[in-house]
């Protein structure tokens, strides 16, 4: 169900940047050497960004193969590859932020930027783990800054599990790291009550999909 985005209240500045990591950071062990790092509210001006995103990026439709039939992905995409211009100043900011934060530490640098638009409760994504490429056989790290309404990020062990739950936009930073992407699933759920529309943007290292 649709319900029109509404913006935060915190960010009441409109001066897009990207705020500090470093202590700021809060780093949650999981289980098999795998970890998340959050930074709440890390990107200032996120609804302003949100707003830009969503009208300049040519977002389009996706159709894949489900068992034995063809289905709509739900969710609009936008890959950009290493070489590609970004659609904003403010994602090569962010990324330059985050490589100086992780530099040296597995998984590093990001490379590639993902974006996805949730349009409505309605659009999700499924439990998986990033382990096309090198995530299947090695430690990586992939961070997802969200901005528009905020949604639940789901992780559980992969196989199934206790899941955690983190509400994420508005310019939350969420990294999965170690082991994460072969040892831990994450979803964003279908929601049955009226949700604004979220943009996940996500930053990750070559060969890691």
């Amino acid at each position: 169900m649709t319900a029109g985005f509404q913006a935060s209240l915190l960010d009441l500045d409109g001066e897009p940047g990207v705020g500090p990591l470093g202590a700021a950071v809060r780093r949650i062990p999981l289980t098999d050497g795998a970890w998340i790092d959050l930074r709440p509210g890390w990107l200032t001006g996120a609804d302003s960004l949100f707003d830009r995103l969503s009208r300049d990026v040519p977002w389009h439709a996706e159709r894949r193969h489900m068992y034995d039939r063809v289905v709509d992905v739900p969710r609009l995409l936008k890959f950009y590859d290493e070489d590609e211009p970004l659609p904003d100043p403010l994602l090569p900011e962010a990324m330059r932020a985050l490589n100086e934060h992780y530099a040296g530490r597995p998984g590093a640098p990001f490379r590639t930027t993902g974006l996805c638009l949730y349009r409505d409760g309605r659009d999700s994504v499924a439990w998986h783990g990033d382990r096309i490429g090198r995530g299947a056989h090695e430690d990586t790290m992939v961070a997802i800054v969200s901005v528009g309404t905020p949604r639940p990020l789901l992780l559980r062990p992969r196989g199934g599990g206790h899941s955690l739950r983190h509400e994420l936009g508005h310019g939350d930073l969420i990294v999965m790291g170690g082991s994460c992407q072969r040892t831990w699933d994450h979803s964003i759920p279908k929601l049955s009550r009226p949700t604004g529309p979220r943009i996940s943007i996500q930053f990750r290292p070559r060969d890691v999909r």
